[in-house]
């Protein structure tokens, strides 16, 4: 890393680690080291395509819903999780490269998507298990996010932050619900959270000594805490809220360990971790084969609503 910025303005440089220091916002139009531009470009960008592809799973149960209740309540996620993708294509777009060229290199396999969403739903009991525990991991990392140094980021991440909340209480009240059901709907609730413990704990990357992006990222505030903190306070806090509702973490080293006031829990099987990133996880092929061909099939909308714009703007401009 050091290498890439020698070709930087060392005056400017050191300029602008006084701002990050000094907790100043770097905003679109501030003078910013090129590497630290391509590190958001990277992050804001994957946060987006990961928010639109996580859409999938669960639209896959919207016509299945047990209720009316339950599927009013799930189309708004799905709603939600759309209108994150948008917070985040707008402000990954300040940084100069435009929504088609983000949603290009997704297409081409040149820009990746949080891995817990190559993961299959095959029962409802996974719309609890999403909901609560990857979007209650999803919290974890954007609530520190709301501090980045990227003001566009921040700002994003404050109307995000309080959606997922909804998102997460939504998920493990489905939980709640089936484990105060028949034998069937507990079995089916624990099975949910045996298939998503570690997918969920992934979620957070990899070791910080094996992040090729964690230490600068760090420094420039663009992250606020590490991975491998981020991963304990997310398990600390829900290993309680599964045992509230009678359901186990699938880790026998998942212990309090009142030495480090922490639970203690098994190492990842960073084997998988690295397959799924690569492309060959579960649903891989499947949920970007789907995003290309919904991208295809709605290009006459973005046409039409295109032409409609100019249109519009050409009827002011001549009044």
């Amino acid at each position: 890393m050091a290498h890439e910025l020698e070709n930087e303005d060392p005056i400017k440089l050191a300029e602008f680690q006084a701002k990050i220091d000094a907790e100043i916002k770097i905003e679109p139009k501030d003078w910013m080291p090129e590497k630290y531009r391509q590190n958001l470009v990277r992050q804001i960008s994957q946060h987006a395509h990961s928010e639109v592809i996580g859409m999938q799973p669960e639209g896959n149960w919207v016509s299945r819903a047990p209720s009316l209740r339950s599927k009013k309540i799930l189309m708004a996620k799905i709603q939600d999780e759309g209108g994150h993708g948008l917070y985040l294509y707008c402000a990954a777009e300040t940084l100069g490269v435009t929504r088609d060229q983000y949603i290009k290199w997704l297409h081409e396999g040149k820009a990746k998507y949080a891995s817990v969403f190559n993961y299959p739903s095959p029962t409802w009991a996974d719309m609890g298990a999403i909901g609560w525990l990857v979007d209650g991991a999803a919290i974890v990392n954007q609530v520190s996010l709301q501090r980045t140094s990227y003001g566009p980021y921040a700002r994003a991440m404050v109307r995000i932050c309080m959606e997922e909340s909804f998102h997460q209480r939504q998920g493990y009240e489905i939980m709640d619900r089936l484990m105060q059901g028949s034998e069937a709907q507990r079995k089916m609730a624990q099975d949910a959270l045996d298939r998503w413990w570690w997918p969920s704990l992934m979620m957070f990357g990899p070791h910080d000594a094996d992040s090729a992006h964690s230490s600068q990222s760090m420094k420039w505030k663009i992250k606020r805490e590490s991975n491998d903190d981020l991963r304990q306070q997310f398990i600390d806090k829900t290993i309680p809220q599964a045992e509230l509702i009678g359901l186990k973490v699938p880790d026998e080293k998942a212990i309090w360990n009142p030495e480090t006031n922490h639970y203690d829990f098994s190492d990842i099987d960073w084997d998988e971790f690295w397959n799924v990133i690569k492309g060959n996880g579960p649903c891989n092929k499947q949920r970007l084969d789907h995003h290309i061909k919904a991208h295809n099939d709605g290009e006459w909308v973005r046409k039409a609503a295109q032409a409609y714009a100019m249109k519009q703007n050409n009827k002011l401009q001549t009044a």
